[in-house]
């Protein structure tokens, strides 16, 4: 079965920088697109990044554009979310997951979910 190790969340002041990293085992990784989410407290889960099997194609959340950068090393099986000019609204709990179509990513309706990383940007 699928597996979805999140990490490299942390404490960053305002306009600091991250970089969370997904590592993936129990599928075909290269045959996915893969996505990043996230849920602040009290609010719904929503998409934030995507990027194609290859790592070619991507997608962003309006919220998130010029400012996070969503790549994949299918050597490693782990795809990679880099975050700068972080604000406070970006805290929230971070996931990864996958489809076989990257535009599909963004409806964030999945059953199963890894245990996330926690991002948390101070003012």
């Amino acid at each position: 079965q699928v597996q979805l190790a999140e990490s490299g969340g942390g404490l960053v002041q305002a306009g600091g920088s991250l970089r969370l990293s997904c590592v993936v085992s129990g599928i075909n990784f290269r045959s996915y697109s893969m996505g990043w989410f996230r849920r602040a407290p009290g609010m719904e889960r929503e998409f934030v990044a995507a990027v194609d099997w290859n790592g070619v194609n991507t997608y962003y959340a309006d919220s998130v554009k010029g400012r996070f950068t969503a790549s994949r090393d299918n050597a490693n099986n782990t795809v990679f979310l880099q975050m700068n000019s972080l604000k406070p609204e970006d805290t929230a709990v971070y996931y990864c997951n996958h489809d076989l179509l990257l535009s599909r990513l963004r409806l964030a309706h999945y059953d199963f979910w890894g245990q996330g990383t926690q991002v948390t940007v101070s003012s």
